[in-house]
C-alpha cells in the first residue's frame, strides 16, 4: 500500500513538468514550422525580394516602351522612328540599306513512324 502511494505521489510530481515540456515542444515546433512560423516568414521575404526584382524589370521595360510611343506621338514625331515602323509594317527596305541574311535553321524533319 505504501508503495502504491509512493508511485502515485511521484507520478503527480512528474506529470506537471512533462505537460510543460510537451507544451513547449508543441509551441516551439509551430513557431518554426507553422503557417506563420520562421520558415514561412523567410519564404515570404524571399518572394517579396523576387517580386520586387521582377517589378523593377517590368518597370524598366514599360519606360522603354513609353519612350518609343512618345517618339511616335503626333506632338513630337520622330522621323527615324516613323520610318522604322513603316518599314517593319510594309516589309520593305530602302535602296541604300544593307540586308544581312540570317542562316537557315537546321531543323530535322520528322521521320514517319514505322
Amino acid at each position: 500500500m505504501a508503495r502504491r502511494q509512493d508511485i502515485s505521489r511521484r507520478a503527480h510530481q512528474i506529470i506537471g513538468p512533462l505537460m510543460g515540456a510537451a507544451m513547449m515542444a508543441y509551441f516551439g515546433y509551430h513557431a518554426v514550422q507553422g503557417d506563420r512560423g520562421l520558415l514561412a516568414w523567410w519564404n515570404l521575404r524571399y518572394e517579396i525580394v523576387k517580386t520586387d526584382f521582377e517589378l523593377a524589370q517590368v518597370t524598366e521595360e514599360k519606360q522603354a516602351l513609353e519612350h518609343r510611343v512618345a517618339l511616335l506621338s503626333p506632338a513630337s514625331l520622330d522621323r527615324d522612328m516613323l520610318e522604322e515602323r513603316a518599314r517593319v509594317m510594309v516589309g520593305s527596305v530602302a535602296p541604300d540599306d544593307t540586308v544581312v541574311p540570317m542562316p537557315a535553321l537546321d531543323i530535322p524533319k520528322p521521320t514517319p513512324a514505322e
